[in-house]
């Protein structure tokens, strides 16, 4: 999959595509579906593949202390694009000039002199441009003049459930991890690189491998039962997720995860943490003592639920 860095580094041989536009924030079944039809689209015409995303996303750009929760951060999003066979992703940066863009120039500008659209797939709630006047009426009638066909994706609905981002994130705050992996097609998970960190969990008796999250705001907190895959095996663990509020700081979300009896150096590795299930609030200790005790208990939990079900080993 080629992706190109904004509007600038686009290239007279990128014109000619199928296109859909949008935040494809957790690559959920949703989205799947549209890309699935992209790739059809794009077989039809003999043209590329092409997916039109925003960093930052629009909410974040206009509303960041209020503005949803990642479900993945660009990079992971666009190795889920890559995974779902997407040919070309254009990400453009959302700015205060982007911003100001009018349906009408979007349309010249990004999806007509830039890209070369010749079909563009879109929900029919999706809305663009300045104030945000652009709909899909307007694209249809766009296109009609233009030169490139419109289709309007299906909703995707599980057991009447309408999928998107937004189901997906109430569920994960709801600890409902069943109905998030139905959502997304598969387990809820954060990948970050293993840094260091204060080393206070080591002096606590609970070493944990701190996980960058590099987010604004993240779509679950507390501690959780969780895995991950360390050369190829799912390993059982237990993880904290917040601002750890027992523990001076920044105020900043911290990811931090106890893998059972395991000795190994993990810093600098890029993990992916799969949540299972919630075993509690985050909550402020009176002192480090009862956070320990806190702690010993999470591991305990841990452990007894890991071995009443333990992780399937991998075949790989």
């Amino acid at each position: 999959m080629q992706l190109v860095r904004g509007f600038h580094n686009l290239r007279p041989w990128h014109r000619g595509c199928v296109a859909t536009i949008g935040n494809f924030d957790g690559v959920h079944r949703g989205h799947q579906a549209i890309l699935a039809r992209l790739r059809e689209r794009a077989l039809e015409l003999g043209v590329p593949s092409c997916v039109v995303i925003f960093e930052p996303q629009p909410r974040e750009f206009f509303a960041p202390d209020t503005a949803p929760a990642r479900l993945a951060r660009l990079r992971d999003k666009l190795k889920l694009l890559a995974a779902e066979g997407v040919d070309r992703v254009l990400c453009l940066a959302f700015n205060q000039r982007l911003s100001k863009l009018s349906a009408a120039e979007f349309v010249d500008t990004i999806l007509v002199e830039g890209l070369g659209v010749q079909h563009l797939e879109v929900g029919d709630d999706f809305r663009f441009g300045c104030d945000r006047v652009g709909d899909f009426a307007f694209l249809r009638q766009a296109g009609s003049a233009r030169g490139f066909t419109v289709e309007a994706a299906q909703t995707v609905e599980l057991d009447g459930l309408r999928v998107s981002s937004t189901q997906v994130r109430n569920a994960l705050a709801a600890a409902d991890f069943p109905l998030a992996e139905r959502l997304l097609g598969r387990p809820f998970g954060i990948v970050g690189r293993v840094l260091h960190g204060q080393k206070l969990a080591r002096q606590l008796g609970t070493p944990t491998a701190n996980v960058q999250l590099k987010r604004r705001r993240v779509p679950l907190t507390g501690v959780y039962l969780v895995s991950v895959e360390i050369d190829g095996q799912p390993w059982p663990g237990v993880a904290n997720i917040g601002v750890r509020p027992t523990v001076s700081g920044d105020g900043s979300a911290h990811l931090e995860v106890h893998l059972l009896d395991f000795a190994g150096d993990l810093y600098d590795r890029r993990l992916t943490v799969v949540f299972h299930h919630k075993l509690r609030d985050e909550q402020r200790f009176a002192s480090l003592e009862a956070l320990k005790t806190a702690i010993n208990a999470d591991v305990a939990a841990a452990r007894a639920h890991w071995q009443g079900s333990p992780l399937k080993k991998s075949l790989k």
